[in-house]
């Protein structure tokens, strides 16, 4: 099983390899994509990738937390995080990967 990380320089080298745009327009087309992305995001949006996934944005409240050291109680502000939800297609995709098929 691969243990790479894919980068935004893999991902451009893959548009540069696929489409055949230059390397710039690659990279400017990845990081387009990317901000439109993380746009949506910061305004709240949720973006659905086709056979891929969602991402959404979900408000968390404020609760208490447990300092693991000394056990001593500290509140954790509240905070909006990312939430990645994989489609079906996605899912299938890497179990049937797994099972080696």
């Amino acid at each position: 099983m691969g243990e790479s990380t894919v980068t935004r320089a893999h991902l451009t080298e893959a548009v540069y390899q696929e489409i055949g745009l230059s390397r710039n327009e690659s990279a400017e087309l990845v990081e387009s994509v990317l901000k439109l992305i993380s746009d949506a995001l910061v305004q709240g949006d949720t973006v659905k990738v086709s056979s891929f996934g969602s991402f959404s944005v979900r408000q968390k409240g404020q609760r208490i937390g447990r300092n693991p050291k000394t056990g001593e109680e500290v509140p954790i502000l509240p905070r909006r995080v990312l939430v990645f939800r994989a489609s079906q297609v996605l899912k299938a995709r890497i179990n049937k990967a797994l099972s080696g098929g």
